[in-house]
């Protein structure tokens, strides 16, 4: 009977890769082409002074167009970024994804590490390991960790 509990959020794992890796959404829209979004709790005079970039973006400024504004309810500040050059279709597919190889991860992780870096002044990383013996459910939780440490989202 517990095997077959750890197989609902495997199942519900795969159908979610499945669903993600159909092709969908609306005519002419690609995935490269839109804007990765954080909202930063700092005014935007603190987020771009002088038109400078916070550092973890200012390594990619020549592949990516940066966007900040204040975001909506006047709460914080909105971080936009996304490649000048949409990625090739091969390279932004889910095998790409869960090898680490897919461009946008770097944006997203960069971005990420802006919104750490301007909101509390430094990346915090969690604690490793997070657990000490190799159960079924660590094992989940740790490739869950490794995948959405790479791009962001599960």
């Amino acid at each position: 009977m517990k095997k077959a509990l750890w197989m609902l959020p495997m199942a519900a794992a795969g159908a979610a890769a499945v669903r993600r890796a159909r092709p969908g959404g609306r005519a002419g829209d690609r995935a490269g082409d839109r804007w990765l979004t954080v909202t930063v709790n700092r005014p935007v005079t603190d987020v771009g002074p002088d038109g400078e970039l916070p550092a973890p973006l200012r390594r990619l400024a020549d592949r990516v167009e940066v966007r900040v504004r204040p975001a909506p309810g006047d709460r914080g500040t909105e971080l936009a970024a996304r490649l000048k050059e949409p990625p090739s279709a091969p390279s932004s597919s889910l095998p790409a994804r869960l090898a680490g190889q897919d461009p946008r991860q770097e944006v997203r992780a960069a971005l990420r590490d802006a919104k750490a870096v301007l909101e509390a002044g430094e990346v915090l990383r969690p604690d490793t390991p997070p657990t000490t013996r190799p159960t079924p459910g660590g094992k989940l939780i740790g490739l869950l960790g490794r995948r959405s440490g790479g791009e962001g989202v599960l």
